[in-house]
Order: structure tokens, then sequence, then C-alpha cells
């Protein structure tokens, strides 16, 4: 019996290509395909975040502290994605940086469902702003202190006089997570099913 690295020659016959092999061969087209889906998230991420800062600056909005965190989130999880189309069009596993956006992308589902819950009960005891600053507070006011043109809140988490197309932002901010983190899912999926086939 004679074993060669792509074929397994038995009695004369050729056998099938091992698995491993087949998922060799198709890998380049797989990482290729998956690299171009990281990379229109990583761009949709990143163009909200920058969106978002232009939007206040047009608008005069005053940002408060969940707004800014759900900026920078959103830019974080656009920068993951980015990475993991980089990792994939180097031939390099993009895993970890792929699920590490979707779970930033899924910590901005919670933060922008925690701050439409916020606006849509208002009250003295449900603000984001109090006495005693919160984790995400003192970060928030750190970062205004370093880079305020970006990060500098001057808003209250339970104003949503602003609306689009009948939707708080951070009701829009809710969906938009939602619609990265369901991308997110969907092509570590189709990188894991590449892998187990």
């Amino acid at each position: 019996m004679i074993v060669t690295p792509t074929t397994q020659v038995v009695a004369g016959s050729t056998a099938a290509t091992y698995p491993l092999n087949r998922l060799r061969d198709s890998t380049p087209m797989v990482l290729n395909n998956v690299g171009r889906l990281w990379l229109s998230i990583g761009i949709a991420g990143i163009g909200i975040g920058l969106a978002s800062i232009l939007l206040t600056e047009w608008l005069r909005l005053d940002p408060c502290h969940l707004c800014i965190f759900q900026r920078l989130l959103m830019l974080v999880t656009g920068a993951f994605a980015l990475i993991a189309a980089v990792f994939a069009w180097r031939g390099r596993n993009p895993l970890v940086p792929g699920l590490l956006a979707m779970l930033t992308a899924l910590g901005g589902v919670a933060v922008a469902a925690h701050h439409s819950w916020i606006q849509a009960y208002p009250s003295e005891t449900n603000s984001c702003v109090g006495s005693t600053p919160g984790l995400i507070e003192s970060f928030i006011e750190w970062l205004g202190q370093q880079m305020p043109s970006l990060f500098l809140a001057t808003g209250f988490c339970d104003d949503d006089s602003f609306r689009l197309l009948g939707l708080t932002l951070a009701n829009l901010s809710l969906l938009l997570f939602v619609a990265l983190a369901g991308a997110a899912l969907w092509t570590l999926s189709r990188l894991l099913q590449a892998r187990s086939t």
C-alpha cells in the first residue's frame, strides 16, 4: 500500500482524497468569501460609528454616556471585523477576531436595549447620570477628557426628543447592533461549517 499526501492507492485503485486535503484545497476560496463578509461588517460598523459623530455635529445633538458608549462599541465591532477580514485574506484563521466582533456587537445590543428601556420608562432612579457614576460613565468621562470631540458626553440618557422614522437613536442603534451581530454569527457559522466538512 502506497500513501501519498493527497491520495491513497490500494490494490491498484485510487481511494477518495482525505477530508483534510479537501478542506485544505477549499480553504483559499472559503477564506476569500469569509473575508469579503467580514469586510462588509467592518465597513458597516465603522461607517455607522463615524456617521453618529457627523450626525451629532450636524444636528447639534448632546450625546449621553450610553450614546457615546454605543458609538465606541460600534467602532470596535467594525475594527474587529476588519481584522478578521485581513486574517482571512492572509490565509489565517479569522475565528478569534470574528468572535470578538460578534461579542462586541452583542454587548452593543445589551447597552442599546438598556438605553431604549431608560427612554421608554424615564425616572430619577432609572438614569445613567447619578450621584455615583458607574463603570461605563467613569470610562466615558475619562475618554471625553482625552478626546472630547469624539467622546464628550453632554446629554441625558432619558432624552428622546430626537427621532428618526419614529424611533429614537437608541432604538435605531439596537436594530443596527442586532443586524451586525446576526451578520457576524452567520459569517462565523459559514467558517465553522467549512472547517467541519
